[in-house]
C-alpha cells in the first residue's frame, strides 16, 4: 500500500537517486568508467568519521547505515541509504573529511568512484551538479525533520515512524504489500535512541495489535495504516 496522503515519505528519504537520473548513458557511464565494485558483509565498515575521502559510493543494492558515536560509545544510526543512493559525497564536495560513519546494515554491493570522476562529472553535467546541490539542501530538511520529531515523540511512536521509513526502503519492484525487512533489534535501538529491550517489548505489542507480524529478525508490516497511526504522526 502506498503512503501517499497518510505520512509524508518524502520528509525522511534523502533524493540522490533523482540526481543520477539526469545524467544521460555516456555521462553515466563516465561516472563509473573507474569504479570499482565491491560486496560488503553486514556490519563491514564502509568509511569512517573523521577519514579523508577517496570517492563516494553507489548503493548497487542492500542498505547502509550512516550513524555517529558519542563521548560515551554509543551508536546513533542518522539514516538508512538503499539502492541507487550516493553514500560519502558531502565530504568530496566539502573538501573535507567524512562527518559520521557508515557500515552495511545487511550484505550490500556498492560502487567506489574515485573523487576525479566524480568532480568531472559534476563539472560537465550542470543538471547533475544543480540537482545535487538541491539533494544536499533536502538531506539538511531530512536530518532537521529527524532531530526535531524524535525529540518529541516517545519509544512507540519513535519505534512506528522507523518502521515506516524502513519499510519504503526494503520495497521492491512488485506489487506485493508485505514487505519484509531483515533487520535486527539491536540496529532499531541504533535508529530510534530505544533501548534493546524496549524495542523486543514494543515489537510484541505492535504484533499483538496486529500490525506486524515476526520471524527472528525479519519483519513484515500488515498494518500500514494502523501503524501511522500507533505513530500519531501529524
Amino acid at each position: 500500500m502506498s503512503l501517499n496522503r497518510i505520512f509524508p515519505i518524502e520528509k525522511w528519504n534523502f533524493i540522490t537517486a533523482t540526481a543520477l537520473k539526469l545524467l544521460t548513458v555516456d555521462d553515466y557511464n563516465r561516472l563509473l568508467i573507474n569504479s570499482t565494485c565491491h560486496i560488503y558483509k553486514k556490519g563491514e565498515i564502509i568509511f569512517r568519521e573523521n577519514t579523508l575521502p577517496a570517492g563516494v559510493f553507489l548503493m548497487v543494492n542492500g542498505k547502509v547505515k550512516k550513524y555517529k558515536i558519542d563521548y560515551a560509545g554509543k551508536k546513533q544510526t542518522i539514516y538508512v541509504a538503499g539502492k541507487g543512493e550516493l553514500v560519502g559525497y558531502h565530504a568530496v564536495l566539502s573538501r573535507d573529511r567524512y562527518s559520521d560513519s557508515a557500515a552495511a546494515l545487511e550484505a550490500s554491493r556498492i560502487y567506489f568512484i574515485p573523487i576525479e570522476d566524480f568532480m568531472f562529472t559534476i563539472k560537465n553535467c550542470p543538471p547533475f551538479a544543480q540537482q545535487l546541490l538541491g539533494a544536499l539542501s533536502h538531506e539538511v530538511m531530512v536530518l532537521a525533520n529527524t532531530v526535531l520529531v524524535f525529540a518529541k515523540r516517545n519509544a512507540a511512536e519513535r519505534l512506528a515512524i522507523a518502521l515506516i521509513v524502513l519499510r519504503e526502503k526494503y520495497k521492491d519492484d512488485t506489487v506485493n504489500p508485505n514487505v519484509a525487512m531483515t533487520i535486527s533489534r539491536a540496529d532499531l535501538a541504533d535508529i530510534t535512541g530505544i533501548a534493546e529491550e524496549n524495542v523486543t517489548r514494543l515489537l510484541k505489542e505492535f504484533k499483538d495489535e496486529s500490525l506486524l507480524i515476526r520471524e527472528g529478525r525479519k519483519i513484515v508490516v500488515t498494518d500500514i495504516k494502523g501503524l501511522v497511526k500507533r505513530a500519531n504522526y501529524r
